[in-house]
This record gives structure tokens, sequence and C-alpha cells, in this order.
């Protein structure tokens, strides 16, 4: 990748001030920059090092004050942070622009491919796969039989989705994820348990992205969703039967149990358990290593395990905290008494 100031400043909408065949070809942050990268300015605490940097181009928004000259040609923008965002969003596309099909890929009698797409080395497709166009299907995944994948999506080395497993358009799914493995039901009994078997699948909704070594899995009937939006962090098992809502997100380290429904635009941070047939109520935040075991209200915050409203959980841990000089007047009270 190499453009000029005058080109990027063309893509963003700005202008430059300096020199604008400036050229850049890779990009850093404005603290590490050198010659030939591209970096930005937003935060007001980076200042200084916009004086000193050999940065061969730097976004800054167009009302950003400086104090000082600098070496570097600048492009000022409406704003620094999007705009560099954006150059970051093409510079991925660029990268990730990988085409063909390996001839040590296998694709199974039935299954179909759209145009421009990726499949790379010891990919394994199954029996009337059903792959999109411009989908990226990186090394060692394996796709299974009836499994359908929507145009626009990556799938990184290692993933394994399961048969019958149906994935929509725009998605991300990171390496070592399994989508589709079979939710954990037993029938007990005198003899020990008996295995329940796991017919269903999941469906991924257009524009979900999913971590790197995450588990979801199939339902016992019907399907384990993950609806339009839906962002997961790393390291996260979603039960069987589970529904997520539009746009939730979910932080690091998560467990939902079986069953329950999440409703949308929700905010999980990490280490967050829910327990099995639960309603998550739209709008739900939830703060890290919270444990939720009861059904939620739309629009509030919870903390704690077990979880309560957060402000409520504040207001008690006030109290928790000086338990121990209650207790201490309370034994001085008795012996008085």
């Amino acid at each position: 990748m190499q453009f000029t100031a005058a080109q990027i400043a063309d893509l963003l909408q700005g202008t430059v001030e300096g020199d604008p065949a400036a050229t850049v070809t890779r990009l850093s942050k404005i603290e590490e920059g050198g010659s030939g990268s591209l970096s930005f300015l937003s935060n007001p605490a980076y200042t200084q090092y916009v004086y000193g940097t050999t940065a061969s181009v730097v976004i800054i928004g167009k009302d950003f004050p400086l104090t000082a000259p600098v070496k570097t040609t600048l492009v000022r923008v409406a704003d620094a942070q999007g705009a560099f965002a954006k150059v970051l969003e093409m510079y991925d596309q660029v990268m990730r622009n990988k085409k063909g099909v390996s001839p040590q890929a296998v694709i199974s009698d039935g299954a179909t491919h759209g145009t421009d797409c990726y499949i790379g080395p010891l990919a394994f497709i199954g029996e009337n796969a059903r792959i999109g166009n411009n989908v990226k299907i990186y090394p060692q995944v394996y796709i299974g039989d009836n499994v359908s994948i929507g145009d626009n999506t990556t799938i990184y080395a290692g993933v394994k989705i399961y048969s019958d497993c149906v994935v929509g358009k725009d998605c991300i799914i990171h390496s070592g994820t399994v989508i589709g493995s079979d939710g954990f039901r037993f029938a007990t009994g005198p003899d020990g348990g008996q295995k329940v078997p796991q017919i269903g699948n999941v469906v991924l909704e257009d524009k979900v992205e999913i971590g790197a070594n995450c588990a979801i899995d199939r339902a016992t009937l019907g399907s384990t969703i993950l609806r339009k939006g839906v962002k997961f962090d790393n390291l996260i098992h979603i039960a069987h039967n589970v529904e997520v809502g539009e746009n939730t997100y979910y932080a690091a380290g998560g467990v939902v149990a079986g069953s329950t429904k999440i409703g949308k635009n929700c905010m999980f941070s990490g280490q967050v358990g829910i327990i099995g047939h639960l309603k998550i109520a739209d709008g739900t935040i939830i703060a890290a290593q919270s444990g939720i075991s009861k059904n939620t209200k739309a629009g509030e915050s919870y903390m704690g395990s077990p979880a309560w409203e957060a402000s409520k959980y504040r207001k008690n841990y006030i109290h928790f905290r000086n338990l121990d000089k209650l207790v201490e007047r309370v034994s001085e009270l008795e012996k008085k008494g």
C-alpha cells in the first residue's frame, strides 16, 4: 500500500499542510512514527509528539491548535480519529483481499461457492455447503455439510462450523471458534446420564463478529441464534437454544446457560455469567464478573454475584465495607450489656 498526502486528503475530504507528494507505505502510532509512516493526532495528551515525530504524514483535526512548527506533513480533517479509523478499515481490506481456491483445499460433492472467494490450504468444505460471494475461508477451516455462509464473510484459520449451521453476510469469525458443537444436555437416571441428541443448529445473522476461541452450541431442537450486529469478544460460551438480540456486545470470558433469551442493545462486561431460561431485557448493562440469576428490566444496570441493580449494589457495598466496624460496635454493646 502506497499513498501520497494529496491522495489521503482527497480520500478523507481534508486539506494538506506541507508536502502533498509525501508518501506513506505503513501505519504507526504518532510516538513511534518513522519515515514512510502515516499516523494521527486527536488526543491533546499526545500533542508533544507531533513536534518531533518523523512520520511522513499525520492526520489531525482541522481546528487542532499547534504552538510550534512541525516537520511532518499534516492532513487536516473534520474528525481525526474517525478519519484514521477509515484508513485502518481500508488498510485491513487491502491486507485481507485474498482470492482463489488452494489446490490443497477439499471441496465436497454438491458444495458451491460464489465469485471472488478465498479458500485456503487444508480447508474442508462439506457436502452441499453453500458459500456466497467474496467469502474468505482461511487455512484449516472446517465447514460441515449443508452449512450456508453469506456474502463478504471472513472465517479465520482453524474455525470449525458444524453441519446445518447458517452464517449471514458480512460476518467475522476469529480463529479457534467452534460453531454448532453439541449442547450440554443429559437425561439423568439410575444408570447415569443419557445424552440427549442435539439436532438443531446455530444461526448467525448478518454483521455478527465472534472473537477467538468461542463456543456457540447448537440447539436441541430449533436454533441457537445470534441476531444482526451481535459482537463477541474472545472466550465466550453460548449454550443450546440461547437467543442474543440485535447489536448486543459481550466482552471476554462470558457464559450464557441454555434457553436464555437476551434482548437487543445490551452491553456485558468481561466474565459475566447468566443462568438458563432467563429473559434479559433490551438495553441491559452488566458489570464485569457479575452473575445474573433473575430476569432483568429494560435499560437497567446490574453488578455483583448474584447481581443486583447497580444503584442498590453500590449503596449496600458502602455498608459492607463498614461491616467490621459494625461488628465491633455490637460486640462492645454486648459486653456492656
